[in-house]
């Protein structure tokens, strides 16, 4: 993994930039560039086929927003790809030829590769980032790769642009965006299927459903707070709550006993295969 660029020399106001797709991950990166000094809105423009979705970054935004894809991107400094992926292999075709020459692409599209955008698109200066979910709040973790027609430049509009999400980490390597996928953008699936569990078993045990939630989705907020302050590992963060044969450390025997770390493990290795698999298959589409 390379150094980060560095985002305190990032000259974005004067930069265009053109969202191809106004979906929720489209609109979070619209509002989260539009509440900020970095890019002005008067240089956004929003291209969607659902005129809702135009009408609500339009009105909430003030963005300016078209039906027209190539319309979109023709004069854009950075054109965003937010679209579904299985409809980006149109939208690649339809914005071939239509993108500036010396304008950068950014992808957020889940497995799409750096080639297959490339070759669809017929353009080189391209960005692929994999966001996840509390993105789509402000607070994603985004991990995100150039290729080398990238320049200084253009790498610093893309951390302006990818930060308006949350965090953000900065690869040499493609292969680490599969790794990401695994780890980070299927990760909040991880943590929504322990809530769920949690707030069932309170359930199981008397508390009611609403109560059930506030205490579990304030307890994993909370340790994640904790966490993030406290410069040691994980490990010396449970063994400070786990006395010796207490409640802690009868609940920790059952999780170890059903092979946690084992199925976690698993888990995302399964996620990571998957999405090299889904990669090769776009590769070859």
């Amino acid at each position: 993994m390379g150094p980060q660029p560095d985002m305190d020399t990032a000259q974005s106001n004067g930069a265009s930039v053109a969202f191809i797709g106004a979906g929720a991950m489209g609109a979070a990166m619209i509002g989260g560039l539009a509440g900020g000094d970095d890019i002005d809105r008067a240089g956004m423009i929003a291209s969607d086929r659902n005129e809702d979705r135009l009408a609500l970054v339009r009105d909430q935004f003030g963005v300016r927003t078209t039906l027209c894809n190539r319309e979109a991107a023709r004069e854009a400094d950075v054109v965003v790809l937010a679209v579904k992926p299985q409809v980006l292999p149109a939208v690649l075709s339809e914005l071939q030829g239509g993108i500036r020459q010396d304008a950068l692409t950014l992808s957020i599209v889940a497995g799409a590769s750096i080639g297959t955008i490339a070759s669809l698109l017929e353009h080189r200066a391209i960005v692929r980032t994999m966001p996840n979910t509390p993105a789509q709040v402000g607070e994603g973790m985004t991990v995100w790769t150039a290729t080398p027609e990238v320049s200084a430049e253009q790498r610093a509009h893309a951390g302006t642009i990818v930060g308006s999400l949350g965090r953000q980490l900065f690869v040499d390597d493609e292969r680490f965006l599969d790794i990401a996928t695994a780890i980070s953008g299927t990760g909040p699936a991880y943590v929504f299927l322990m809530m769920e569990a949690l707030i069932d078993a309170a359930v199981h045990l008397g508390f009611s459903r609403g109560d059930a939630r506030e205490l579990v989705v304030q307890t994993i907020r909370g340790a994640a707070i904790y966490a993030e302050h406290q410069p040691v590992h994980p490990a010396e963060l449970r063994n400070r709550v786990t006395s010796p044969g207490g409640t802690t450390a009868e609940a920790l025997y059952q999780l170890e006993k059903g092979s946690f770390r084992t199925i976690m493990s698993k888990a995302v290795v399964a996620a990571f295969r998957r999405s090299v698999a889904l990669g090769e298959m776009s590769t070859q589409s």
